[in-house]
């Protein structure tokens, strides 16, 4: 999860600004036009996807796919690395805010996956809190400093630029972007193609208008196919502003060759979330992107997830799913926080995405923040409580037992780890310890065969 900084910014009307003066509509990249890589996390281009998580003690750690998932190669990058700009560490030791929003895209098209690292606390030019993003290019023997490359931006003293980050085509024109939000006040989208020079295709700025009574602070951002277009959308988060009330809120962003402000909606009227997390999946499978949103602080902590459904010309009405849904298997309780992370995929075959749902404070028969994982089925109505699966240390087949405090499903991802065709649920209870993988079947997410992989379930969707 990233960290997050505290800044505000009015929201109405949202317009979008090419960038000038000292930020330049830069000249599109004279690249290799190879064939993109076929995942967008392939760094080698072997054909397996890889895995890249922040680890805070550590930086950014990048484990290396195989034909039956992890292997046993893995590469840790800080500012220390050779090639990769900028100063690594801090007074206690740590590797600083690099690597703490993680986004992965065949950026330059040359067959191999490239990793864009954030550090919104990065000094850039004497400018304090300037923050800054990191290009790792990817090659035929993975992820490397050598070449890395900053996105250009002009250093301005508590930006925060880095904040979020998202990648998806979203002009359509089938090239990889990169949208990064910053601490104070913009979007930026960055264009594809990029070169290794540092070169991008244009860059746009993209700022809501000033009004009295409403502002937004950006805490996530979400990218996914909302409409039925070819380019990729943009959701916003963020704790909002209205005439001094706190609130929990989401601006959309349409794609296209033109990038479009849409609705905002609130998702929760009276408490945010200063951490939400969000995926955007089709979960009822009529052709548009749903998005699925954390409200942990709902119902005093015991959590939701909005649904925000998608529609023709953007999102549309809302639902909320908590541990009240009927069908889910435990009861809604304070502090469980339902909702701190989720990962859509479909697991059952059927056709439309689920999603997993974390439960890391949840209570374990007598035992306190042992945590679970909810997976929520997609169907002709969208995500329902109905034969949803529970999953905790006390679950037949999971191994361990549960133990206090150890929030297990801190972190989920769903993705068919092991390439058997069925999606597998990654489990993760801190960013530094091995996780579980709960390998995927016909019939859903299972236990037989359960076992622990060394990389961490927060790793890009």
């Amino acid at each position: 999860m990233s960290t997050r900084r505290t800044f505000r910014l009015a929201l109405a009307t949202a317009t979008a600004v090419s960038l000038t003066g000292g930020l330049l509509t830069l000249s599109v990249s004279t690249a290799s036009a190879a064939t993109p890589a076929k995942y967008g996390d392939d760094f080698n281009g072997d054909g397996f996807r890889d895995f890249a998580s922040h680890n805070f003690s550590d930086g950014v750690v990048v484990t290396y796919g195989t034909a039956t998932g992890p292997g046993t190669t893995s590469k840790t990058f800080t500012q220390s690395t050779a090639g990769i700009p900028g100063t690594a560490g801090d007074a206690g030791g740590y590797a600083d805010g690099f690597g703490e929003d993680l986004a992965t895209a065949d950026l330059n098209r040359d067959g191999y996956a490239d990793l864009a690292v954030a550090d919104n606390s990065e000094k850039v030019g004497g400018k304090a809190g300037s923050g800054a993003v990191t290009i790792l290019w990817g090659s035929k023997t993975g992820l490397s400093g050598a070449q890395a490359v900053r996105l250009k931006v002009t250093a301005r003293s508590d930006q925060g630029f880095g904040n979020e980050l998202e990648t998806g085509d979203f002009n359509g024109d089938g090239k990889a972007d990169l949208a990064v939000a910053d601490g104070s006040e913009h979007i930026y989208i960055y264009r594809g193609g990029f070169g290794k020079s540092g070169t991008t295709g244009q860059v746009t700025r993209h700022a809501p208008s000033i009004t009295s009574d409403y502002v937004l602070e950006y805490t996530g951002l979400v990218a996914g196919k909302v409409t039925k277009d070819k380019a990729t959308d943009l959701y916003v988060l963020g704790q909002g502003y209205h005439n001094d009330k706190m609130t929990q809120d989401a601006w959309f962003l349409r794609g296209g060759s033109t990038i479009k402000p849409g609705k905002a909606t609130v998702i929760n009227g009276s408490q945010p979330d200063y951490d939400p997390t969000g995926v955007v999946a089709d979960f009822d499978k009529d052709g548009y992107g749903d998005l699925a949103v954390s409200d942990v602080p709902y119902g005093g902590g015991a959590g939701s997830v909005v649904v925000w459904r998608g529609g023709s010309t953007g999102p549309t009405t809302k639902s909320r799913l908590s541990q009240s849904t009927s069908g889910v298997a435990t009861a809604a309780t304070k502090n469980d926080g339902f909702g701190s992370d989720l990962s859509a995929g479909d697991t059952d075959g059927d056709g439309y995405p689920d999603l997993a749902v974390s439960v890391p404070e949840e209570k374990v028969g007598a035992v306190k923040y042992a945590g679970g994982v909810h997976v929520l089925r997609g169907g002709r109505s969208g995500l329902t409580g109905t034969k949803s699966q529970w999953f905790s240390r006390a679950t037949a087949g999971v191994p361990g037992s549960p133990a206090e405090y150890e929030m297990f499903g801190l972190f989920v991802r769903l993705r068919d780890i092991d390439r058997d065709g069925d999606k597998d649920l990654l489990v993760s209870d801190t960013s530094y310890s091995p996780s579980l993988m709960l390998p995927g079947t016909e019939s859903g997410v299972g236990t037989a065969g359960a076992h622990e992989l060394n990389v961490i379930a927060q790793l890009p969707q």
